[in-house]
């Protein structure tokens, strides 16, 4: 029998804190632990991504698909590196994960090869914990702080192994170290509510206000019952920021979309005509289409007290769990709906969805990218989980995808990095392989690192009871990134064409290349029906402008009589933004 080593000691860690798979690139540095992941037959297993940004980005998508701890593995020098950019992710959009690197240097420190400063690199985006396991008997108390770190305080942490610690024997007395938690990272460790008298001040403020807007964030999973309870029981109207989108169903007639820049006009009029505003859960940063400062009355829910009043003044502050502490709220507020506020967030409503179906159906050359996204939503597979790239793509999904419930989705919100929804599908995929699962992505991001995941995906689709992984592709050739409306030209603007759906026939997986509207239907029913992952390749038209929303601004008609001050208001706020009509105000 094999002697133990120290890497089966780390493999051993793993399977302690339940963590399923761990995704990385083999390497020297490293190939001791991966080695010993091969040998524990699965559990937990260990899977090769294309490269190591990839890695990164499945770790933290298994952490948002999941809600448990993702790890990634890579050596030192630039695979380690390439972890920057999903570990960045998971910290800005605090989630929970483990990096573990290994390290391989025999002769003396600086300028060996590939030699990186491992703690100044990952001191940024492992601000919280990194650490070197020096000996065999520190590694286990160094790598249970670092999955209890991340747990607590849902970010990216660290530990860097040296190879000859991992290929040591066990000793035979290793040090004590503390037990697993049990409760799971994506929820509080404790049952967290505000002071009484911070609730009661919070729902005096609700209760006197006459039109009310509530803004879900990610914070407010697990309580939409709750909100849609408190919104009826104000007469509020809601919206969400891009990353709460999957929190609420955007069925309900009072739901007023997305906020911010990729959002919808409605969403934009429900910030710019409250008076009193509920934040749930939410940083979202589009502080361009939050009401204007001294406008309304604030209180802000939040799990994490260093976020509150970081996006907006706050009145009342409420640190506590979304769930628990809206029910608390339920118990204090009046029973006071606004009947014609909440008509009035209604018929914008209304009126947005009329508007964005028409632009949908707007005649494009040759397929409109929001009629693919629109012809979508009505084949969505519930129980579905959806992955979005970054780009034009989440304008689409913002305004066009409804999310009913049972599907979650997600997406690099904050740090904005493309190539994150191909790596993001596979852990999905992988956590639970008997739901279909959709990644939503344009041709740059599909270049940029998507063409090699489909290996990933076609290595292992026929270990999945549902073999429906599928891939959007918008293939609409154009490398500008301004989304103005205007054509792509030059070497610079225009990128090269790949037949996608064709690369997906050569792996054994399915592909669909449509570039006619009246097909789009028809190509969505092949793909969420084909026995095997599937690229849909929709050859759509660049010249679709985005059209961004106007931030709506404050009820300004008592404040100003006549047009040309509130024009002028407008123009300083909005940055020199073309002005508003004076009726819009007045």
């Amino acid at each position: 029998m094999a002697e133990r080593t120290v890497a089966d000691l780390v493999v051993e860690r793993l399977r302690a804190w339940r963590v399923p798979r761990a995704f990385g690139c083999p390497g020297p540095a490293v190939a001791p632990v991966v080695a010993a992941l091969d040998r524990a037959g699965g559990d937990p297993a260990f899977v090769p991504a294309r490269h190591e940004e990839t890695a990164s980005f499945m770790a933290s998508g298994h952490a948002k698909f999941t809600g448990e701890i993702g790890v990634c593995l890579a050596t030192q020098g630039p695979s380690a590196v390439h972890l920057l950019n999903g570990l960045y992710d998971a910290k800005l959009d605090s989630k929970p994960v483990v990096a573990i690197v290994g390290e391989d240097i025999d002769g003396p420190l600086g300028g060996a090869h590939e030699e990186i400063g491992l703690s100044r690199l990952f001191g940024d985006v492992c601000n919280q914990f990194v650490r070197y396991g020096r000996t065999p008997g520190q590694v286990p108390a160094v790598l249970d702080q670092a999955f209890r770190t991340a747990a607590a305080t849902r970010s990216p942490t660290c530990v860097v192994l040296p190879r000859a610690v991992q290929v040591a024997p066990v000793p035979d007395l290793v040090p004590q170290f503390a037990g697993v938690m049990s409760a799971t990272p994506g929820e509080p460790l404790a049952r967290v509510l505000p002071h009484d008298a911070d609730l009661a001040a919070a729902a005096s403020l609700l209760g006197i206000g006459d039109r009310v807007a509530i803004l879900v964030g990610q914070g407010g999973h697990g309580a939409a019952a709750e909100i849609v309870a408190l919104a009826d029981r104000l007469g509020a109207g809601v919206a969400a920021s891009l990353l709460g989108k999957p929190v609420l169903d955007e069925r309900l007639p009072f739901h007023a979309g997305v906020l911010g820049e990729v959002g919808t006009t409605a969403a934009a009029q429900l910030m710019g005509g409250c008076d009193t505003l509920l934040l749930v859960g939410t940083n979202d940063p589009w502080t361009d289409y939050y009401p204007l400062p001294g406008q309304v009355r604030t209180v802000q829910i939040d799990i994490d007290g260093r976020r509150i009043g970081n996006r907006y003044p706050v009145d009342v502050p409420l640190v506590g769990d979304a769930t628990e502490t809206l029910r608390a709220l339920l118990a204090r507020v009046p029973d006071r709906p606004r009947r014609a506020w909440r008509e009035t967030v209604e018929a914008s409503v209304d009126r947005w969805r009329r508007a964005a179906a028409a632009r949908a159906a707007e005649p494009a050359g040759p397929v409109n990218p929001q009629l693919v996204l629109r012809e979508l939503s009505a084949r969505l597979p519930r129980e579905a989980a959806v992955a979005v790239d970054v780009g034009s793509i989440v304008y689409w999904y913002a305004r066009h995808l409804e999310l009913p419930p049972g599907v979650t989705a997600h997406l690099c919100g904050t740090l904005g990095s493309a190539g994150c929804a191909l790596p993001y599908a596979v852990a999905a995929k992988l956590a639970r392989p008997d739901r279909p699962v959709l990644a939503l992505a344009g041709d740059g991001a599909m270049q940029l690192n998507g063409l090699a995941e489909l290996i990933t995906v076609a290595h292992h689709w026929r270990e999945w009871p549902d073999p429906r992984l599928v891939v959007l592709v918008l293939n609409n050739r154009d490398n500008s990134g301004v989304g103005d409306g205007r054509p792509p030209s030059g070497v610079a603007g225009r990128r090269p064409d790949v037949p996608y759906a064709g690369w997906a026939r050569l792996l054994g997986l399915h592909g669909v290349r449509v570039d006619r509207p009246e097909l789009i239907g028809a190509a969505w029913d092949e793909v969420l029906a084909a026995d095997r992952p599937s690229v849909l390749e929709a050859v759509v038209d660049p010249t679709v402008a985005l059209r961004p929303p106007e931030p709506a601004l404050a009820d300004l008609r008592g404040l100003f009589a006549d047009g040309e001050a509130a024009r002028r208001v407008r123009g300083r706020m909005l940055d020199n933004r073309v002005a508003v009509e004076a009726e819009d105000l007045v």
